[in-house]
């Protein structure tokens, strides 16, 4: 029987691509493909090397940096460590493996592979700078700070880099560092409410409250509409007992946020100490129903329901204060007088035992912080 012109056809393209799929297998042609951007060719390629030869490490490796580029993190992970298992001294391949895990968001992952990059080569600034970012977005800020540090100084423009730190720093209250790092950021971006936010808690970390007011003042300037910055500024005048200043401020933020519990918290504090105790009353209960943790609403609460002998009311509010900070002794003495003037005399005993108890345990705390500090 012959064969009809069609099956020819169909034999020949069959031969013709059976003959390029084998002229294709070689690692430069692979490479070539790469270079020329056909990456799933690539793909092919490196494919048809590893079919010849099972155990080359470096193809899979190779693999992998072709799916990287698709953005293939997971897939590329598993080529890398292929290429891991196979040869564990192939150059670059614990860095690739680190960069593929941090872009697929395993950070805590991406850590290991990165520290034998980095122990391999020490003056990889790549390596340090992405283990730094992955201590980062793992959470843990100590290590972040250490491997950040370094790379942020080397290259005092790049503002993301001494983002990072300076949040790290913050975070584990190395406020000089924060410090430090948020100005650098902030000689590249002057106008950034959130760099002069973020510094002025840093300066308020070290104690320079004046300096820390300024730098919320610089905030509100740039940006006045830029959520609680008002509410953080009228916090650190409410601090320094500038109380017209902050209320200026806790009603700036309500202009922004009406349901800011914090700054209602605060100007309900603020009239209190004014003795306007309706007006207190109304901004806490406002508060209180926003948000039910803030124990500066619940402390103040007791206070205006103590001072008008609506006693039942005030054991609850002071109740409610201890609840959410129990060493704290004020609520705890304040609620004694409660007691004592309801009648409930051992009750009002046992709440001032209990406030010696937790002085005591204050001032031992603070001699053992004393003898530490002088070792």
């Amino acid at each position: 029987m012959r064969m009809s012109l069609k099956l020819i056809l169909a034999s020949l393209l069959l031969l013709c691509a059976s003959t390029m799929g084998a002229q294709g297998t070689t690692p430069a042609e692979a490479m070539a493909l790469e270079r020329q951007g056909r990456l799933a060719e690539a793909i092919q390629a490196w494919r048809s090397v590893i079919a010849k030869n099972p155990r080359d490490a470096a193809a899979y490796a190779s693999i992998g940096v072709v799916l990287a580029r698709q953005e293939r993190y997971k897939d590329a992970v598993d080529a890398y460590r292929k290429a891991l298992a196979l040869n564990p001294r192939l150059p670059g391949i614990q860095l690739n493996l680190g960069l593929a895990l941090f872009k697929e968001g395993k950070f805590d992952a991406a850590i290991p592979p990165l520290k034998a990059a980095l122990s391999a080569d020490p003056t990889s600034t790549q390596a340090q700078t992405v283990i730094g970012m992955a201590y980062y977005g793992a959470k843990r800020f100590t290590e972040a700070t250490e491997h950040l540090a370094p790379v942020a100084k080397a290259d005092p423009s790049n503002v993301e880099l001494n983002q990072m730190l300076a949040q790290s720093c913050l975070l584990v209250k190395k406020y000089a560092c924060a410090e430090a790092a948020f100005r650098q950021v902030l000689r590249q971006n002057p106008d950034s409410a959130a760099a002069h936010m973020l510094l002025g808690q840093a300066l308020d970390g070290l104690e320079r409250a004046n300096d820390a007011i300024a730098e919320f003042q610089a905030a509100a300037a740039v940006s006045p509409h830029e959520p609680n910055v008002h509410y953080s500024l009228g916090f650190l005048y409410w601090r320094s007992h500038r109380f017209d200043e902050a209320e200026k401020e806790f009603k700036n933020e309500l202009q922004i946020d009406p349901q800011n519990a914090e700054a209602l918290a605060h100007l309900g504090d603020i009239e209190l100490k004014s003795e306007r105790l309706d007006d207190a009353l109304a901004f806490l209960q406002k508060s209180a129903n926003l948000k039910s943790d803030i124990r500066l609403t619940h402390l103040d609460l007791g206070e205006v329901f103590a001072r008008r002998k609506q006693y039942t009311n005030a054991v609850s509010a002071y109740q409610r204060a201890i609840a959410l900070a129990p060493t704290e002794p004020d609520a705890h003495y304040r609620l004694a007088q409660v007691y004592k003037a309801m009648g409930r005399a051992a009750e009002s005993q046992r709440e001032l035992a209990k406030v010696r108890e937790l002085r005591q345990k204050a001032d031992e705390a603070a001699a053992r912080a004393i003898r530490h500090d002088n070792r």
